[in-house]
């Protein structure tokens, strides 16, 4: 095995996991990023976090951005002598942001650019499968590799995606939560059954989610309709009541709101290209959020179309 002598940057955006009814299934990308410089070293392992998760610098082989290097590594042919890395991250930890599936799909992309056969050994789909096996399920790795809006999904034990292009009108905002809720404990309150009425009525919006996000339609009432959910944002209320009180102000405003994957954060959907249009959705959303009294944190955003990138050495190497 042969290394490439560069230092190799990775840019991995954060992701919104569900958007409401599309439970397990739907991702879309954010432009809120980590970025990971790698390098191979002639001995030992350095790590170096600026912002967020700064405090794991000294969890060594067990930080998770390593692991992931290493299982490349493990399929390309072999572990480097050394390794440097050097990570700045903005995606917040534990917020239902897709942080685990970002430093996932770091961590990967970095091994397969640092090794000299790593685009022939680790190809589209089997990135994708190795992400996936990493974190579980397919629709966070799907959209931080994809970019976009996804559908994820798993077909004979893999898993599979389909990419979309939302609409250049549609812009989120996210109001990250002050404390994280382990996606564990947030899944552990699904029931193991729900009502069929309540099953159809969560496929029809899903599918009607898809398309108020590509297609251009009149207004928010499609997209506030198409983001109701039954599977489980009720159930999950319990561990995070703030959250579920934020997101029923926030549709009981007209504003198409849901909870950002696990939670806690809330992902709202704004329409408008026109800034005045924009500009009075996003006054009526801060207005609301501050009568919460909590101390939320908003960042308007834009979706990532491109989805996670080699940035260093040139040409991008794409995932």
């Amino acid at each position: 095995m042969t290394w490439t002598d560069d230092v190799v940057r990775v840019r991995a955006p954060a992701t919104s996991a569900n958007l409401g009814p599309g439970f397990d299934a739907l991702g879309l990308a954010l432009t809120l990023y980590d970025e990971v410089d790698a390098r191979v070293c002639e001995s030992g392992l350095s790590i170096e976090i600026t912002g967020e998760g700064a405090d794991l610098a000294g969890a060594g082989e067990d930080h998770l951005v390593v692991r992931a290097m290493r299982a490349a590594f493990a399929v390309t042919g072999g572990q480097p002598p050394g390794l440097g890395l050097r990570c700045v991250n903005k995606i917040p930890h534990g917020r239902g942001l897709g942080s685990s599936a970002a430093a996932i799909v770091a961590g990967l992309l970095a091994a397969r650019a640092l090794a000299s056969s790593g685009a022939g050994q680790l190809p589209p789909a089997a990135l994708f499968g190795l992400a996936t096996e990493f974190e579980g399920h397919p629709d966070n790795v799907a959209a931080c590799l994809g970019g976009g809006l996804t559908i994820a999904w798993t077909a004979g034990g893999l898993p599979r995606m389909v990419r979309l292009e939302p609409l250049a009108s549609i812009r989120p905002v996210v109001c990250v939560a002050p404390a994280p809720v382990r996606t564990e404990v947030a899944r552990r309150l699904l029931p193991d059954l729900v009502p069929h009425r309540e099953a159809a009525a969560n496929a029809g919006r899903s599918a009607l989610l898809v398309a108020a996000l590509t297609q251009p339609a009149d207004g928010t009432d499609t997209l506030l309709a198409a983001t109701r959910d039954w599977l489980h944002q009720d159930y999950r209320a319990e561990a995070m009541p703030e959250t579920a009180a934020l997101v029923g102000r926030l549709r009981a405003a007209g504003i198409p709101a849901v909870v950002s994957g696990a939670g806690p954060s809330v992902l709202a959907l704004l329409p408008g290209t026109e800034k005045p249009d924009y500009r009075h959705h996003l006054d009526s959303l801060g207005s609301t959020v501050r009568e919460t009294g909590i101390a939320w944190r908003i960042s308007s955003l834009d979706v990532e179309r491109h989805g996670a990138r080699v940035l260093r050495p040139e040409p991008p190497l794409g995932y």
